[in-house]
């Protein structure tokens, strides 16, 4: 980390975060819930989808302009279905309903080997890799797909954007083979927009092919971005219309009019969820080669992957494992000095003690 980073006491951090979900409207509850995944991102060395992202998702497209309810409650609708629920978030805050659906699915997985969630008429729910880390830690594999506040992708050989950032994000229970989950979690587009926004704040460039500008030139300048591009061409193109499709089939309508304004009174703007959880008892044929167990047989596979020659390749989630590793050295949250100052404007507008910082060096 070449960047100065300093810490700040997670505690501290979540009362800030909870104080200013509380100021908008957001009950107790839902506010800690919010601050917690949002300290699960920057533990996790995750800083385009920290606090900062998600208080401004709330103040452009929540709860001050309606895209967001306070205090809504979540409406479970019938179903044949054992395994799995349907749910109504009545545009509950989504990093609530996201930790409740999780919470649901394992019970259900627990019940039948899998379970299900689904979710129509949401708002964002930040980091879906913090979500299935923290299933993962509790021995389940996890996966989960969104579609996002806003159409801010243009679709392969496209120039107008209709797709969300829409990610992907799995996690194994991979913790007595490596010491820790991993995770594959990315947004389908080349760059997060939260990383456009990081880019603006802090100084820098984006990657060539990333994004266009209003003319839908490509751009590497932040402050020009209009909308970004899918990564790897068609196959990410594919990867986000699979989140268009499944939100297409819980409830989700018009991705060009989500989280702005409706065409007309019976349209919808909301973004849904799907949520997954597999026991892996669930998956077993229990015939694994040379007398391993389940388990012994995911390392022998991870090995056989890195194997000569692969010593120095990373598995998806590392990064996240050594960045926790760090916060736990750290004893707290680490944030550049950007960071902290925009949250202690927050503070200073909630007439709170603004976050104390403390230099770390790693």
């Amino acid at each position: 980390m070449s960047e100065s980073f300093f810490k700040v006491d997670v505690e501290e951090h979540n009362q800030l975060v909870a104080k200013a979900y509380q100021a908008r409207g957001f009950d107790a509850q839902e506010s800690m819930e919010a601050a917690r995944m949002a300290a699960a991102a920057t533990w996790h060395g995750n800083r385009t989808h920290n606090a900062l992202k998600a208080l401004h998702l709330d103040e452009l497209f929540g709860s001050s302009v309606g895209g967001c309810t306070p205090s809504a409650q979540i409406e479970v609708l019938s179903s044949r279905f054992k395994a799995s629920e349907v749910w109504d978030a009545n545009k509950k805050l989504g990093q609530s309903v996201a930790k409740r659906a999780f919470d649901r699915a394992i019970e259900l997985a627990d019940e039948y080997g899998i379970g299900m969630v689904s979710v129509d008429n949401a708002f964002h729910y930040l980091w879906g890799g913090g979500y299935v880390i923290e299933a993962a830690k509790k021995g389940y594999i996890a996966y989960t797909n969104c579609t996002s506040t806003l159409a801010e992708v243009v679709p392969f050989m496209g120039k107008t954007a209709t797709l969300g950032t829409n990610p992907h994000s799995w996690g194994f229970p991979t913790v007595d083979a490596l010491g820790y989950p991993i995770c594959i979690d990315w947004a389908t587009s080349t760059v997060a927009m939260g990383r456009v926004q990081q880019l603006k704040r802090e100084g820098g460039q984006l990657p060539p092919n990333a994004a266009v500008d209003a003319e839908g030139n490509p751009t590497q300048d932040p402050h020009e971005v209009s909308a970004l591009l899918p990564f790897g061409g068609h196959k990410g193109y594919g990867l986000s219309l699979i989140n268009e499709l499944m939100a297409a089939y819980i409830g989700g309508s018009l991705p060009i009019h989500r989280g702005l304004k409706a065409p007309n009174a019976d349209e919808k703007i909301t973004t849904s969820f799907f949520f997954q959880i597999i026991h892996p008892e669930a998956l077993s044929a229990n015939a694994f080669a040379c007398g391993r167990d389940q388990s012994q047989n995911i390392k022998a596979v991870i090995d056989n992957i890195l194997t000569t020659g692969n010593e120095k390749s990373l598995l998806p989630g590392q990064l996240e494992a050594q960045a926790a590793k760090r916060s736990e050295q750290a004893g707290g949250l680490l944030f550049s000095e950007a960071e902290i100052d925009e949250l202690n404007i927050i503070a200073t507008k909630l007439n709170i003690k603004p976050l104390t910082k403390i230099m770390f060096n790693s």
